[in-house]
């Protein structure tokens, strides 16, 4: 944006420049022109004045000689045409066209005392004449060369000046377009930025007030909304996670109660009206336990967006080899694997490949994914592994099981989202959103794809640790 502001404003300076130089160049030439003018028709006029006295003494010696002399110090011709003879001096001749052209109009008695206007780079010489003699009769004509190259010398050395100072001119007012442009922007990329910074966490810190006064007060302004969506922001979360923490209370009380009444029931019927309640009951307390843990991981997922944007370093992460939590995570499943008639398998490390992430939290990403194959996909084959990609490393938990339509992979990490056909499953609808959610937090991507010829491939993504990232 800077640049095209730039640009226009360089525009605007350079038409601005070139007019007024143009003018002053006028200006200069039309000076020197008139300089010139009054200068050799003086001298036309002397000229003229004595020719005629040397027609009344019939004497023309002494006007050669100054004709002479006048042209010995200007460089410059002169030819007075008399009636009984024609004087000539710095080698000008009525052979030439214009100095005929002179000598006609002279003889009609007009006078021909004006220059064409000066040009700095242009050529050749100009001529000025007039008639001499009475009232009643002309008695000669006076035509004078003018030389035109030292008034041309001069115009030059002014353009010289003039493209000197224009150049500086347009120089200094483009650093001054520069600040200037950089004082009204500046505010503007500041805005930007922040409207990004709350766009992606939630958050932004507080803009300066700097610029135009217009923009301060929309730097004001924004400012005041963008802590009131903050804060707001921080009030859902709190009150989700404070609600589902409250909750637990009752609900483990409500159990209790339930556990002591299946104690004191007797008939089959009430045994399993019992047993409904208390599924509904479990229902209900991983229902919480997922909201809990979703609030955090949005929590979590919010403060990776702002580390990312601020600050380069996080308590929480490091550059960890993830082998040994694929390992620990995948002992721990087993059971629940072989319970669900499913097999589960850890590929060895087939290159050194660390990540930047935090331990506990790709824990839970990789046991929430392994128990979404174990209870989705039984009897399948599920795979742990790491794969290298083009920009880090992947973990993935890939399976064989019957896997998911494109329009419910899209759909499955939408919160409380359940694929139509596990309906019957217990679940919350959670479990992707969360792994979803601690991605993000740690800098990583869920990607959730189909494999060939059947089954789900579940990817966390991450990007390759910087070299300076501390392990």
């Amino acid at each position: 944006m800077k640049v095209r502001v730039l640009g226009i404003l360089s525009l605007l300076m350079v038409i601005i420049v070139v007019t007024v130089s143009s003018v002053i160049l006028t200006s200069a030439s039309r000076e020197l022109t008139q300089e010139l003018q009054i200068n050799r028709v003086a001298a036309l006029n002397r000229f003229a004045q004595l020719a005629s006295d040397a027609v009344e003494d019939n004497n023309t010696t002494q006007l050669q000689r100054e004709m002479d002399r006048y042209s010995e110090l200007y460089g410059e011709g002169i030819l007075i045409r008399l009636q009984q003879e024609t004087l000539r001096a710095g080698g000008l001749s009525e052979d030439h066209s214009e100095v005929e052209d002179a000598l006609s109009r002279a003889s009609l008695n007009l006078s021909d005392t004006t220059l064409n206007p000066v040009r700095a780079f242009g050529t050749g010489n100009d001529f000025i004449s007039r008639s001499f003699g009475t009232a009643s009769q002309v008695l000669g004509e006076v035509v004078l060369e003018v030389d035109l190259d030292a008034a041309r010398q001069k115009l030059r050395e002014r353009w010289l000046v003039v493209v000197l100072a224009a150049v500086a001119l347009g120089v200094l007012l483009l650093v001054a377009a520069s600040r200037i442009t950089g004082w009204v922007l500046r505010p503007v990329h500041r805005l930007s930025k922040a409207v990004h910074e709350l766009e992606t966490t939630g958050k932004t810190s507080q803009l300066p007030e700097a610029g135009p006064p217009e923009l301060r007060e929309l730097s004001r302004s924004f400012t005041a909304m963008a802590d009131t969506v903050t804060e707001s922001m921080e009030s859902q979360r709190r009150l989700i996670a404070d609600t589902s923490h409250q909750l637990r209370n009752p609900v483990g009380a409500l159990r209790l109660r339930i556990d002591l009444l299946q104690l004191a029931l007797r008939s089959v019927p009430e045994k399993e009206a019992a047993a409904g309640v208390v599924a509904e009951l479990e229902r209900v307390e991983e229902m919480l336990d997922g909201v809990l843990k979703l609030a955090t991981a949005e929590h979590r997922a919010f403060e990776g967006s702002a580390r990312a944007e601020k600050a380069p370093e996080h308590q929480r992460l490091a550059v960890i080899d993830p082998y040994p939590i694929l390992q620990g995570e995948v002992e721990r499943a087993t059971p629940a694997a072989h319970r669900a008639g499913s097999e589960l398998t850890l590929e060895g490390p087939g290159s050194e490949s660390p990540i930047v992430c935090d331990p506990d939290e790709l824990a839970h990403m990789v046991g929430e994914l392994l128990a979404n194959a174990i209870k989705y996909a039984p009897g399948a084959t599920i795979t742990v592994a790491t794969r290298q990609t083009q920009g880090g490393t992947a973990v993935v938990i890939s399976d064989d099981g019957p896997g998911l339509p494109a329009e419910q992979l899209a759909a499955s990490t939408t919160r409380f989202w359940r694929a139509p056909q596990h309906s019957r499953i217990p679940g919350n609808g959670l479990g992707m959103t969360i792994v979803e959610r601690l991605a993000e937090a740690n800098g990583a991507r869920l990607v959730l794809e189909a494999r060939e010829p059947h089954g789900l491939a579940a990817r966390l993504e991450f990007v390759k640790p910087e070299e300076d990232t501390h392990v």
